[in-house]
């Protein structure tokens, strides 16, 4: 099943994943929430490469959104063999100033999100007997390191590998394979500690499209988070 849905894939990341597994032969449905224009465009993009493309607008933290995004992607595409959850905000405020609003936000576009897109997935997945789900994580998260600014932030994405983890292994031998690519600090990335960087530069959005493309291709490899921030926070 050659067809890839991309959260968040109007711009940035997302948008550079999107055109490489378009690159490599994929349909791919462009997901967005308020960047219509911009999807359109990558949508246009993705197109001009030879694959279908199609674009989707859902809030992924509205269950019934969701699902509706799935029908409109199955309709159109036929299902879905590739997922990448790649939205989630992200907040760099002190903790003790991070209202319950801003701590639900957080959660629910980074964890909660990846959770109900992944659930209405999976049974097309286990049906049609082949599954690729690539999961945006942050770098060193698993380390359970403190992180007073990005504590909502760094919680959700601990909780994705966690929760990346238990489908992997939970589908096993259903053809499904579950995977983190946690990016360090990008080219776009809000904030750039340079200094902190070993490598002395930023991660390039097209180094962290072929992370997620190694795990596309690779049917033995689940479970695993794969860092692409040039040693930083290690």
């Amino acid at each position: 099943m050659r067809v890839a849905l991309v959260t968040g894939s109007a711009k940035g990341i997302g948008r550079a994943i999107l055109l490489a597994l378009a690159r490599e032969g994929f349909a791919v449905a462009v997901h967005y929430r308020t960047s219509e224009g911009l999807a359109e465009a990558t949508r246009q993009e993705a197109e001009a490469l030879g694959v279908r493309a199609i674009k989707v607008r859902a809030d992924l933290t509205r269950e019934e959104e969701v699902a509706g995004l799935v029908e409109e992607v199955r309709y159109h595409l036929g299902g879905v063999g590739v997922l990448v959850n790649n939205v989630g905000d992200y907040l760099y405020k002190p903790i003790e100033e991070v209202s319950l609003e801003e701590w639900r936000w957080i959660l629910d576009t980074n964890l909660t999100a990846t959770f109900l897109l992944t659930q209405r997935v999976l049974p097309l997945m286990v049906e049609q007997g082949y599954g690729r789900i690539v999961n945006l994580g942050y770098a060193g998260a698993q380390n359970l390191l403190a992180r007073p600014h990005i504590t909502p932030y760094v919680i959700a994405k601990t909780g994705v590998v966690l929760y990346t983890k238990a489908i992997a292994k939970r589908f096993a031998t259903a053809g499904i394979t579950a995977n983190v690519v946690a990016p360090g600090v990008a080219e776009n990335s809000i904030s750039k500690p340079l200094q902190e960087i070993p490598m002395g530069r930023l991660a390039l959005l097209e180094e962290i499209a072929r992370a997620v493309l190694f795990f596309v291709k690779e049917p033995y490899l689940t479970g695993q988070v794969l860092e692409v921030a040039g040693g930083w926070n290690l």
